[in-house]
């Protein structure tokens, strides 16, 4: 079928005349959210004191935000489909900019859990369709720039995150890393207002030129519902641990439960016919499979680093929030600098060692990352955030080329969405998993102290220091899993029949 933006070389859709201007408003949504997962680390220590938060409470301020995107990821991107991407992403810029103002006014912990739950929702809809706009709104011949600068804004997103919010807790309050998504989305709203009625109208021009109505699908409420439940009852008693003990009741009824509910999860969408997550990609295809684990190890491996190392270096080696936010600069910005040449090197050389590669240098930066302590000096803890960038650039560009390459073009939206419900899910273990190794040592009362902050005591200073060195190892020794699962699928790959290229050929 031909493209709906082009006709002979020419862009004629509304929104395909306006490109360049619908590039801008895809890519501020995005931004916002990406910002948003990374800038609240920093401010963590600020936080704390002022609405008392224990660690565990102030780890689910960042949990809640991921759990409800990896939720909703799927099913958003279904309505989108239904709805068009531009209504969706819209409405969700309007609620992270409303849920914004209501995390910013949080009286107490538990209140700023539940706002953060909400701007995870507002998150997800922008996070989902981004992409989809872009590729609705250029022709093929501009569309792999347009979605590279929508992809670098996003990177920016979390590469500015953890400076801005040092800077921000620094000389502002913290209530204004949440205030300042206010103007921008007001004015993403404002400048993208008219973008609703082009989209109507396109997809209007498209029925009648195609008659093809738009792709209805049913949307696989139970799954998302028993996925969402399997991993709150997985997180919850893995972030509480340190307060309830691992033997305690609690504890081993939500993890039981989490098994429980995974089970079903996993009968169910074997059973349905539009399943959430389509597991025929993972039987089936061992190449998709092998690269999703790696991805999700990966995940799990780094995407706590940043939080419990901010904690670290501004409990534990006394920084300020303004200078551990430039201190966690230098990963992202690592990664950036190297992934273009990464994702070129890996059409020369293959994506699967690669990736292997990247993840052995991870677990050589989560390693040195292990052997900090107080008085370490902030080189040594830069030296290991750049090992751990690189790695993550010689990583994400070869295993995301691994997936999609992977697949045919009919299964191309499916295996996206699959990938970010994978990641998201990697993410949220990793600040579970390496959360509760980082608390492991305050036990029951310390958990209970206001540890982010000036009022952590120097015991649970030095305690912390201990769990965040084991909870490093853990994350390199998840690197490592994550390598040797993406040299595997190498393997399994070559003992196929048919060549990775005409598998990416025909994608």
């Amino acid at each position: 079928m031909q493209d709906i933006s082009t006709i002979e070389g020419h862009n004629t859709s509304e929104l395909g005349r306006s490109r360049w201007r619908v590039l801008i408003i895809a890519s501020v949504g995005i931004f916002m959210a990406t910002l948003d997962s990374s800038i609240v680390a920093v401010a963590l220590p600020a936080i704390g004191p002022h609405l008392r938060l224990s660690f565990s409470e102030a780890l689910w301020v960042q949990a809640a935000y991921i759990l409800v995107v990896t939720v909703l990821v799927v099913p958003i991107g279904r309505l989108s489909d239904r709805h068009g991407p531009v209504r969706v992403y819209m409405v969700g810029v309007l609620l992270f900019g409303l849920f914004s103002v209501v995390a910013a006014l949080s009286p107490n912990g538990l209140f700023l859990v539940i706002a953060r739950g909400f701007q995870g929702a507002g998150a997800a809809l922008p996070i989902t369709t981004s992409a989809a706009i872009v590729t609705m709104a250029f022709p093929p011949a501009e569309r792999g720039r347009a979605i590279g600068l929508n992809v670098m804004v996003a990177t920016i997103g979390l590469t500015l995150g953890p400076p801005l919010g040092g800077l921000i807790v620094t000389h502002l309050d913290w209530r204004w890393i949440f205030l300042l998504n206010v103007p921008v989305a007001a004015a993403t709203l404002s400048a993208g207002w008219d973008l609703l009625g082009a989209e109507r109208r396109d997809r209007v021009a498209e029925h009648v030129r195609t008659g093809i109505g738009p792709v209805i699908h049913r949307i696989d409420a139970t799954g998302a519902a028993l996925l969402g439940s399997a991993l709150a009852a997985l997180f919850v008693p893995l972030i509480f641990s340190p307060l309830w003990g691992w033997v305690n009741g609690r504890t081993i009824g939500l993890l039981a439960a989490a098994v429980v509910l995974a089970t079903v999860f996993f009968i169910v969408e074997d059973r349905v016919d539009d399943p959430f997550l389509d597991l025929d990609l993972f039987r089936h295809n061992r190449v998709f499979a092998a690269a999703s684990a790696t991805a999700f190890f990966f995940s799990g491996a780094t995407y706590g680093v940043t939080i419990f190392t901010a904690v670290f270096l501004e409990v534990v080696q006394r920084h300020s929030a303004q200078q551990a936010g430039l201190v966690l600069l230098i990963q992202p910005a690592m990664t950036t600098a190297v992934a273009p040449f990464a994702g070129r090197l890996s059409d020369r050389v293959g994506p699967h060692g690669l990736a292997a590669a990247g993840m052995v240098l991870v677990a050589a930066g989560t390693g040195q990352l292990a052997l900090v302590s107080g008085s370490t000096s902030a080189w040594r803890v830069l030296a290991a955030l750049a090992t751990l960038g690189l790695g993550t650039a010689f990583f994400v560009a070869p295993n995301l080329s691994a997936i999609m390459g992977s697949v045919g073009r009919s299964e191309l939206g499916v295996a996206s969405g699959v990938r970010f419900t994978v990641g998201y899910c990697g993410q949220g273990l990793s600040i579970a998993m390496l959360g509760a190794i980082a608390a492991s040592k305050l036990g029951p009362a310390g958990g209970r102290v206001i540890l982010l902050g000036e009022s952590a005591g120097v015991s649970s200073a030095r305690a912390f220091a201990s769990g965040y060195r084991e909870a490093m190892v853990a994350g390199a020794a998840l690197a490592l899993v994550a390598a040797l699962v993406s040299l595997a699928g190498k393997q399994r790959r070559e003992g196929q029949e048919s060549p990775e290229p005409e598998v990416v050929s025909a994608s």
